[in-house]
């Protein structure tokens, strides 16, 4: 049953998120970009924050060793971003950041290729993520594939963008970034195989994972955020990082609320049952 979760986990976190950030293309370009962005940013922070790290941390693993790997992990994706194979361009034509015209193809470089096998790596990565949270916690791996999955709109909407720009068509691009997404699925099935057989290295996966949330959110997106100074820009994004704080609060009280209540349904015939072997003297 884990399997079958974090098969559909992964097709969610990629597929899904490749059509709606290209009905959002289709449909209104980028205009919605910016509030997926500060939407992304509550949702990550909360989710490292509030259970993925804790998750970690509440295993058997020294908890030096976790906050050191923490750091490794900070340290190491900004070492991978500073080398360019870590990308994470939300960027795109006249969205206020001041690019000269053609920006985004120069951007795309040689063809998009490079777009498309980054991109493949990532989406790789996340589902190796989503079978360690699985594993982990089943209310873990629900928040995390929704982690990844409201990051991935924006993340895909700008990949889509600049693969327009480098000469696709859109039917084209969305194909392409697609086809990239179905990487996650196999990176949940290698997750799953690797991690199923040895659980001591889930909290490491977990703290590693975290940092990746921990990193995207205030090293990449919210110095995007910080670019729009005045209130008018600003009350939004306050508005909607709390709107992704409040999203994790509920997804996560509606699953204990409802594992609460089929322990009750599960729990009292138990309860009768012990009770007639064991009548009261």
């Amino acid at each position: 049953m884990t399997l079958t979760y974090i098969l559909l986990a992964t097709l969610a976190s990629g597929v899904l998120s490749v059509i709606v950030a290209g009905w959002l293309a289709f449909r209104y370009f980028a205009r919605f970009l910016h509030q997926m962005i500060s939407f992304s940013v509550g949702i990550m922070l909360s989710v490292a924050l509030l259970h993925t790290l804790p998750e970690a941390f509440d295993s058997e693993a020294d908890t030096r060793v976790l906050f050191a790997l923490l750091l490794v992990g900070l340290l190491g994706f900004f070492v991978l971003e500073k080398l360019a194979v870590l990308r994470h361009n939300h960027h795109h034509e006249h969205d206020g950041h001041g690019h000269p015209p053609g920006h985004d193809a120069h951007e795309a470089g040689r063809g998009g290729l490079a777009v498309l096998l980054g991109d493949g790596l990532h989406n790789f990565c996340d589902g190796i993520v989503i079978a360690a949270a699985f594993l982990a916690d089943p209310m873990l791996g629900l928040l995390t594939t929704l982690t990844i999955a409201v990051h991935e709109i924006p993340q895909e909407l700008g990949d889509f963008i600049v693969l327009v720009n480098a000469g696709f068509t859109r039917k084209r691009a969305l194909l392409f970034n697609a086809l990239s997404s179905l990487m996650a699925i196999a990176g949940g099935l290698v997750g799953y195989y690797l991690l199923a057989g040895s659980t001591q290295w889930l909290p490491y996966v977990l703290t590693l994972a975290a940092s990746s949330f921990l990193y995207i959110a205030v090293a990449d997106l919210m110095p995007q955020m910080q670019r729009r100074t005045t209130l008018r820009d600003s009350l939004p994004q306050f508005a909607l990082i709390a709107a992704g704080v409040v999203t994790i609060y509920a997804v996560n009280s509606a699953f204990h609320h409802h594992a609460h209540d089929d322990g009750h349904a599960h729990g009292a015939p138990a309860a009768l049952e012990e009770a007639s072997q064991h009548p009261a003297r």
